[in-house]
C-alpha cells in the first residue's frame, strides 16, 4: 500500500490560502447575484412606474407598511437605488478580478511546489 504523500508546510500554507480566496470568490459570486436580481427588481419597478399617469398614487413599501410617494420622487428614488447598486457590482467585479489574478498566482505556486514531489 503506497503511503499518502505528505505536504510541506509551504504547500499546506498555499492551500489554505487557495481554500480562502475561493471562500471569498463564492461571498463575491452571491453578492453579485444578490444586488443583480435588485437591480431587475428596480428595473421593474421603473418600467411599471412609467404607466402611472403623473396625478396617480403610488405607494412605497417601507417595511412592513406602505407609504404613499409622487411618482417623480418614486422615479428618482429608484434610480438612486439602481445607480448605487451598479456602483456595487462595479466594485465586486474589480475585486473578482483581483482575486481570480491571486488565485493564478497561488495556483502556480502550489503547481511549482508539487512539480518536484511527483517528478521523483
Amino acid at each position: 500500500m503506497e503511503e499518502p504523500m505528505k505536504l510541506s508546510p509551504q504547500a499546506q500554507q498555499a492551500l489554505i490560502q487557495m481554500q480562502t480566496f475561493q471562500q471569498q470568490m463564492h461571498g463575491i459570486v452571491l453578492q453579485k447575484e444578490t444586488l443583480n436580481l435588485q437591480n431587475m427588481e428596480i428595473s421593474k419597478a421603473l418600467d411599471e412606474l412609467e404607466k402611472a399617469k403623473d396625478g396617480d398614487d403610488v405607494f412605497k413599501a417601507v417595511g412592513p407598511i406602505l407609504i404613499k410617494s409622487s411618482k417623480k420622487d418614486m422615479e428618482k428614488d429608484l434610480k438612486e437605488k439602481k445607480e448605487t447598486i451598479g456602483l456595487r457590482v462595479n466594485n465586486l467585479e474589480k475585486q473578482e478580478g483581483k482575486l481570480q489574478e491571486k488565485m493564478k498566482e497561488v495556483q502556480k505556486k502550489i503547481q511549482d511546489i508539487l512539480k518536484p514531489k511527483t517528478a521523483e
